[in-house]
C-alpha cells in the first residue's frame, strides 16, 4: 500500500524530491517497480513526473488520496523494504544451521551488513558557508518587514521583536476563559490588516463567529451586537464596512474540523497551507489536532510532543510562522492577589510543547478586567517581560498600562464602549 501511496503523492504534487531527498530507487518498488521506472524515465526526460491521465493511460490503477506525512511514507517504505530483503538471508541461515551453524553465523554477518538502509544524513558546514550567514544578517538588518511580522501589540513586540515569518512555533497558553482565543485572533487579524494571507483554524466556533470576533478586532464593532443582533451596531456603517471589506484581495481563511475531515494532521495543514498560499497559521487548540506518528501505547503526552515538533518542522520547511494555543492545567490557576500568569510547568498534557516552541506567551484576566501576558519563553531574547492591558472585550479594545492597578484606562474604555454601544444596556462581558 505504501508504494501505492508514495506513486500517487509523486502525481499529486508532481515533485519527485520525496524519491531523491531519502534515497529511495526503484529497487525499493517491489509491487510496482515498472510504474516507478517509467515515472522516473518521465522526469528524466521531460524535466517533470507524468499527469495522472499519462500515467493513468499506461497503468490503469486506481490512485489514492495522501494525508501522509513525507516522513511516515519513507519510513515505512524502508522497514517493509528491509523485512522483503531480509526473509530471504534469514531463512537460508536457518538451512546453514543445520549443518554448520558457524558457516551460518558468518553469512548473516556478512548479509546484514548490505541490508543496512542507505539514508542521507544531512549537515551544514558554519565554518565552509559563513559568507552565506553573513548575507542573511544584512538581509535582515536592511528588511526587518520581510523576516518579522508585527504582532498587533506594539508593546510586546518591544520584547519579542515580533512574529518570525519562518522556524517559529508560537505558543499561547492559559486556563480556560482567559483571553487567550481573543489574542490569537487579534494577531491574525493584524498580519491580515498589514497586507499578509493568514489561515485560522477554529476547532470550537464556526466562520461566521470568528468572523464577527474578526469585524470587533478590526474596527470595534460591538461584538454583542454583531452576534446577538441588538442594539449597538449601525446597521448602514457595517454594511459600509463589509463591502469596503470584499475589495481586499489578501485571504484569512477560517476552516474547522468538518474541513479536515474531522481529522487535523500537519500534512493536511501543509496541504491547506500551500493551497491558499498562507503566510501565517494559527491553530486555536492543539489537542484538537490528531497525531500521524501515533504508535499503539502512546500517551497524549507523547502525541502532543510529536505535534508540536512536527509544527516546527512544518514552520521551518514553509517559512511560515505557526501559533497554537495551549490549555493550562488546574496547577496554572493563580492567586488572586497576585498578578503572575501560569508558568511553563502548567502546560497541560505536554511539557514537550513548550520544549519545541520557539515562543511561549502566557495570558490571565486578573478580577479587575486588566489581561496580563508574560513572555515566559523565547529563544532568541530574553524572558520574565510582563504586559498589563486594560481588555474591553466587547469592542475589542486593549489599552496598555502600567500596572495591574492602573485604573484610569478603565474610565477611557469605559467611555469608548457607551459611545459604541449607546442603549445597549447588558453588562455581560463573556461570549
Amino acid at each position: 500500500m505504501v508504494e501505492l501511496q508514495i506513486i500517487s503523492k509523486i502525481l499529486q504534487t508532481q515533485n519527485i524530491a520525496i524519491l531523491e531527498d531519502n534515497l529511495l530507487t526503484e529497487e525499493y518498488f517491489v509491487e510496482y517497480g515498472d510504474e516507478i521506472r517509467f515515472i522516473l524515465d518521465h522526469n528524466k526526460k521531460y524535466g517533470t513526473p507524468p499527469d495522472k491521465a499519462t500515467f493513468i493511460s499506461r497503468f490503469p490503477i486506481e490512485l489514492v488520496e495522501v494525508a501522509e506525512s513525507d516522513k511516515y511514507l519513507v519510513d515505512t517504505i524502508r522497514e517493509e523494504y528491509t523485512y522483503y530483503r531480509s526473509t530471504p538471508v534469514l531463512q537460508h541461515a536457518a538451512e546453514l544451521l543445520k549443518t554448520d551453524s558457524n558457516a551460518a553465523v558468518e553469512y548473516m554477518i556478512n548479509a546484514l551488513r548490505d541490508l543496512h538502509p542507505d539514508y542521507r544524513l544531512g549537515g551544514t558546514d558554519i565554518i565552509k558557508d559563513a559568507n552565506e550567514r553573513y548575507e542573511q544578517f544584512v538581509e535582515r538588518r536592511q528588511h526587518q518587514d520581510e523576516w518579522f511580522f508585527t504582532s498587533g501589540f506594539e508593546e510586546l513586540d518591544t520584547l519579542i521583536h515580533g512574529i518570525q515569518r519562518g522556524e517559529e512555533l508560537f505558543v499561547l497558553f492559559a486556563r480556560t476563559n482567559q483571553g487567550k482565543s481573543w489574542v490569537l485572533e487579534k494577531m491574525c487579524a493584524h498580519v491580515w490588516q498589514i497586507g499578509f494571507n493568514v489561515g485560522y483554524i477554529s476547532p470550537e466556533m464556526g466562520a461566521n463567529s470568528i468572523g464577527y470576533r474578526f469585524d470587533t478586532l478590526h474596527k470595534n464593532f460591538s461584538n454583542k451586537g454583531l452576534m446577538w443582533g441588538k442594539d449597538g451596531v449601525d446597521e448602514e456603517k457595517y454594511k459600509e464596512y463589509i463591502q469596503e471589506l470584499a475589495q481586499h484581495n489578501n485571504k484569512f481563511i477560517v476552516a474547522t474540523p468538518d474541513d479536515f475531515d474531522k481529522k487535523i494532521t500537519v500534512s493536511k495543514l501543509k496541504n491547506w497551507v500551500q493551497q491558499y498560499k498562507l503566510d501565517l497559521v494559527a491553530v486555536d487548540g492543539i489537542t484538537y489536532m490528531s497525531d500521524e506518528r501515533y504508535k499503539r501505547g502512546d500517551n497524549k503526552t507523547t502525541s502532543l510532543t510529536n505535534i508540536s515538533e512536527d509544527l516546527m518542522s512544518l514552520s521551518m520547511e514553509l517559512q511560515i510562522p505557526i501559533l497554537i494555543v495551549v490549555q493550562a492545567n488546574r496547577g496554572g490557576v493563580v492567586d488572586d492577589h497576585s498578578d503572575n500568569a501560569p508558568e511553563l510547568e502548567n502546560i497541560r498534557d505536554s511539557d514537550g510543547i513548550a520544549h519545541n516552541a520557539s515562543k511561549v506567551l502566557s495570558i490571565r484576566q486578573l478580577k479587575n478586567g486588566i489581561l496580563v501576558m508574560e513572555v515566559k519563553k523565547q529563544r532568541f531574547g530574553s524572558v520574565g517581560g510582563k504586559l498589563y492591558y486594560n481588555w474591553n472585550i466587547d469592542i475589542g479594545d486593549f489599552q496598555n498600562v502600567t500596572s495591574y492597578e492602573d485604573s484610569e484606562p478603565v474610565e477611557k474604555t469605559e467611555r469608548k464602549t457607551r459611545e459604541s454601544r449607546k442603549q445597549y444596556k447588558d453588562k455581560e462581558d463573556v461570549f
